[in-house]
């Protein structure tokens, strides 16, 4: 597997290259899988494709502070990253692993190669609820695909050194909870790996066996889906 170590200078940038590899891959464009690895200088919240923003974000809070409200192109519940977040993106193909066509299975997949190489850092680290990882049954990391054709996007955040304060004045109680959040606050229910960055990144490099660093990246497509979406109100605000 391929390593792109990249964080893009604005948000709407980060949030569409991770798309942006995914189309590469299907037009032929990557030689091979691919991990990425990101840390947004600034906070940002990030809504799943068919959130309500009003209903998962505080839109007041978020204003007052100048922190976007960005939409992805895959599932799940709004999350907040920023700095002490290490967000991850891997790109995989069906080919010679079909199972992967199934969700459960590629959550499955997925997780179980990142827990096992953090296991080290973070002992009992575990798969919980549909797509999150938890240490002593507190969330530390949330996921989410995509899916088109021949490949997958995979990708996901990994609380190490975060202002965790600001998840729960940016966001709402999501409306839809695993059931082992048991209804907690977002206060009691999220929490840091205790671990340095550098440490974090090395175990996915490591989960992934990504050996082999690239500079390349799929520049005009990632232009052309800033400019046509992610940096559009009528994209993020939609629904």
């Amino acid at each position: 597997m391929r390593l792109l170590d990249l964080t893009l200078p604005t948000p709407a940038e980060n949030i569409a290259l991770d798309e942006a590899l995914l189309d590469a891959a299907e037009a032929g464009e990557l030689a091979d899988d691919l991990l990425r690895l990101w840390e947004s200088p600034q906070p940002i919240v990030v809504i799943g494709r068919s959130s309500r923003v009003a209903a998962e974000v505080n839109e007041s809070a978020c204003r007052l502070r100048g922190i976007p409200i960005l939409r992805r192109a895959s599932g799940g519940s709004a999350i907040v990253a920023g700095p002490g977040c290490l967000m991850y993106a891997v790109v995989l193909r069906y080919a010679g692993r079909e199972h992967l066509r199934m969700l459960n299975e590629a959550h499955r997949h997925v997780l179980t190669l990142v827990a096992d190489a953090l296991r080290p850092i973070a002992a009992g680290i575990t798969q919980m609820g549909t797509s999150d990882l938890a240490v002593n049954g507190q969330k530390v990391s949330g996921n989410s695909l995509r899916c088109k054709r021949d490949h997958l996007l995979y990708h996901g955040t990994l609380l190490f050194d975060f202002d965790l304060d600001l998840i729960s004045r940016l966001l709402q109680m999501p409306p839809r909870q695993p059931e082992y959040r048991g209804h907690r606050p977002h206060a009691a229910f999220v929490a840091n790996l205790r671990t340095r960055g550098d440490m974090l990144k090395q175990a996915v490099v490591i989960a992934f066996d990504a050996r082999q660093a690239v500079m390349e990246w799929p520049k005009a497509r990632t232009h052309k889906l800033v400019t046509e979406r992610y940096s559009q109100a009528q994209w993020n605000d939609q629904r």
